[in-house]
C-alpha cells in the first residue's frame, strides 16, 4: 500500500509513519510541489498510490473520473500534524482493508 499526501499534510509524517506505511511519499518529494490537483491524481494513477489529503478536492476529481487513485480524505478540521499522525495510526486496518476493496474509492476519516 503505497499513500502519497497531499500538499497539505505535512511530509514530515513521511518518516514518522513509516513503521506503518513504508511506502508513502509527500507530493514535495515526487517533484510535485507546486503541481496542481490534476497533475497530482495522474501521477498516483500512473505510479499506483493513493492519495491522502484534507480538503474536498480529491474526492470530487473522484466522483467525475472514477478510480483509482483511491483517496483518503482526512476530514479533521484545523489540527496539527500529530492529530493526523493519531488518526492514520488508528485508522491502521481500516485504511489496510479500503486499499484491498476494489469497490470503493473514498475512505473519509474523522
Amino acid at each position: 500500500m503505497k499513500l502519497l499526501f497531499d500538499h497539505n499534510i505535512s511530509p514530515r509524517l513521511v518518516r514518522s509513519l513509516s513503521d506503518l506505511y513504508p511506502n508513502a511519499s509527500h507530493v514535495s518529494m515526487v517533484g510535485l510541489d507546486t503541481a496542481d490537483d490534476r497533475t497530482v491524481w495522474q501521477y498516483a494513477q500512473t505510479h499506483g498510490y493513493i492519495i491522502v489529503t484534507k480538503d474536498s478536492d480529491f474526492s470530487d476529481i473522484s466522483v467525475l473520473l472514477g478510480f483509482p487513485p483511491k483517496i483518503i480524505w482526512l476530514r479533521l478540521g484545523n489540527c496539527t500534524t500529530s492529530d493526523i499522525e493519531r488518526t492514520l495510526r488508528n485508522g491502521y486496518v481500516g485504511i489496510t482493508e479500503f486499499a484491498a476493496d476494489p469497490t470503493t474509492g473514498t475512505l473519509e476519516l474523522f
